[in-house]
Protein backbone atom coordinates (compact mmCIF):
# COMPACT_ATOMS: atom_id res chain seq x y z
CA UNK A 1 0.00 0.00 0.00
CA UNK A 2 1.05 3.65 -0.55
CA UNK A 3 -0.33 6.94 1.38
CA UNK A 4 -0.12 10.01 -0.03
CA UNK A 5 -0.67 13.30 1.81
CA UNK A 6 -1.03 16.57 0.40
CA UNK A 7 -0.08 19.93 1.60
CA UNK A 8 0.34 23.84 0.82
CA UNK A 9 -2.91 24.49 -0.48
CA UNK A 10 -4.48 28.22 0.37
CA UNK A 11 -5.92 31.36 -0.59
CA UNK A 12 -4.08 33.06 -2.89
CA UNK A 13 -4.46 35.84 -5.64
CA UNK A 14 -4.29 36.00 -8.90
CA UNK A 15 -1.03 36.22 -10.41
CA UNK A 16 0.28 34.70 -7.28
CA UNK A 17 2.50 31.48 -6.58
CA UNK A 18 1.83 28.67 -4.34
CA UNK A 19 3.78 25.40 -4.04
CA UNK A 20 1.94 22.23 -3.09
CA UNK A 21 3.83 19.30 -1.83
CA UNK A 22 2.73 15.15 -1.13
CA UNK A 23 4.52 13.20 0.83
CA UNK A 24 4.88 9.92 -0.48
CA UNK A 25 5.11 6.50 2.40
CA UNK A 26 4.43 2.95 2.16
CA UNK A 27 5.96 0.45 -0.64
CA UNK A 28 7.14 2.96 -2.14
CA UNK A 29 9.58 1.00 -4.66
CA UNK A 30 6.13 -0.17 -6.33
CA UNK A 31 5.46 3.51 -7.85
CA UNK A 32 6.55 4.09 -11.27
CA UNK A 33 5.16 7.90 -11.76
CA UNK A 34 3.04 10.61 -9.72
CA UNK A 35 0.23 13.00 -10.78
CA UNK A 36 -1.18 15.91 -9.61
CA UNK A 37 -5.38 16.11 -10.47
CA UNK A 38 -7.57 18.83 -9.82
CA UNK A 39 -11.08 19.03 -9.37
CA UNK A 40 -13.35 22.29 -9.38
CA UNK A 41 -16.78 22.13 -7.97
CA UNK A 42 -19.18 21.29 -10.29
CA UNK A 43 -16.59 19.74 -12.92
CA UNK A 44 -14.75 16.72 -13.62
CA UNK A 45 -11.26 15.61 -12.27
CA UNK A 46 -8.53 17.16 -14.80
CA UNK A 47 -4.91 15.84 -14.92
CA UNK A 48 -2.48 18.11 -14.15
CA UNK A 49 0.77 16.95 -14.55
CA UNK A 50 2.82 13.70 -14.37
CA UNK A 51 6.15 12.76 -12.94
CA UNK A 52 7.70 9.63 -13.82
CA UNK A 53 10.53 7.59 -11.80
CA UNK A 54 12.24 6.01 -14.54
CA UNK A 55 13.34 9.13 -16.35
CA UNK A 56 12.25 12.00 -14.50
CA UNK A 57 10.20 12.91 -17.78
CA UNK A 58 6.86 15.11 -17.03
CA UNK A 59 3.62 16.11 -18.63
CA UNK A 60 1.26 19.04 -18.64
CA UNK A 61 -2.06 19.64 -19.08
CA UNK A 62 -2.28 22.38 -21.68
CA UNK A 63 -4.18 24.91 -19.12
CA UNK A 64 -0.88 25.10 -16.77
CA UNK A 65 2.06 24.39 -19.26
CA UNK A 66 4.36 27.32 -19.08
CA UNK A 67 2.85 27.96 -15.03
CA UNK A 68 3.32 24.95 -13.62
CA UNK A 69 6.21 22.42 -12.46
CA UNK A 70 6.16 19.13 -11.54
CA UNK A 71 8.98 17.73 -9.40
CA UNK A 72 10.35 15.41 -6.71
CA UNK A 73 13.06 15.05 -3.51
CA UNK A 74 13.53 11.70 -3.57
CA UNK A 75 15.51 11.81 -0.22
CA UNK A 76 12.10 13.53 0.71
CA UNK A 77 9.85 11.30 -0.83
CA UNK A 78 8.23 14.02 -1.67
CA UNK A 79 6.80 15.52 -4.86
CA UNK A 80 5.96 19.18 -5.80
CA UNK A 81 3.62 20.88 -8.02
CA UNK A 82 5.12 24.63 -7.76
CA UNK A 83 2.05 26.83 -9.56
CA UNK A 84 2.78 30.11 -11.07
CA UNK A 85 0.84 33.28 -12.12
CA UNK A 86 -2.30 31.65 -10.98
CA UNK A 87 -6.03 32.58 -12.20
CA UNK A 88 -9.43 32.01 -10.70
CA UNK A 89 -9.68 29.57 -13.17
CA UNK A 90 -6.77 27.23 -11.31
CA UNK A 91 -9.38 27.15 -8.32
CA UNK A 92 -10.21 23.63 -7.28
CA UNK A 93 -9.06 20.73 -4.48
CA UNK A 94 -5.58 19.23 -5.63
CA UNK A 95 -5.31 15.65 -5.61
CA UNK A 96 -1.89 13.58 -5.71
CA UNK A 97 -2.06 10.43 -7.55
CA UNK A 98 0.63 7.48 -7.65
CA UNK A 99 0.52 4.69 -10.47
CA UNK A 100 2.62 1.38 -10.65
CA UNK A 101 1.56 1.33 -14.31
CA UNK A 102 2.62 4.41 -15.88
CA UNK A 103 6.08 4.21 -17.11
CA UNK A 104 7.44 7.28 -19.17
CA UNK A 105 5.53 10.65 -18.45
CA UNK A 106 6.86 12.03 -22.00
CA UNK A 107 6.17 8.56 -23.75
CA UNK A 108 3.05 8.13 -22.99
CA UNK A 109 1.83 11.88 -22.50
CA UNK A 110 -1.52 12.36 -22.82
CA UNK A 111 -2.36 9.32 -21.20
CA UNK A 112 -0.75 10.28 -18.05
CA UNK A 113 -3.85 12.65 -17.43
CA UNK A 114 -6.27 9.37 -17.29
CA UNK A 115 -7.45 9.19 -13.33
CA UNK A 116 -7.67 4.97 -14.53
CA UNK A 117 -4.17 4.97 -14.73
CA UNK A 118 -3.47 5.71 -10.73
CA UNK A 119 -3.62 3.08 -8.12
CA UNK A 120 -3.63 5.37 -4.99
CA UNK A 121 -4.90 8.78 -4.70
CA UNK A 122 -4.45 11.81 -1.44
CA UNK A 123 -7.14 13.53 0.47
CA UNK A 124 -6.84 16.44 -1.51
CA UNK A 125 -5.85 20.21 -0.48
CA UNK A 126 -7.83 23.35 -0.93
CA UNK A 127 -6.45 26.09 -3.60
CA UNK A 128 -8.76 29.34 -3.84
CA UNK A 129 -7.38 31.78 -6.39
CA UNK A 130 -9.41 35.45 -5.77
CA UNK A 131 -9.60 37.80 -8.80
Amino acid sequence: QVQLVESGGGLVQAGGSLRLSCAVSGSIFSINAMGWYRQAPGKEREGVSCISSSDGSTYYADSVKGRFTISRDNAKNTVYLQMNNLEPEDTAVYYCAASNRITSAQAMGVITMIAGWYDYWGQGTQVTVSS
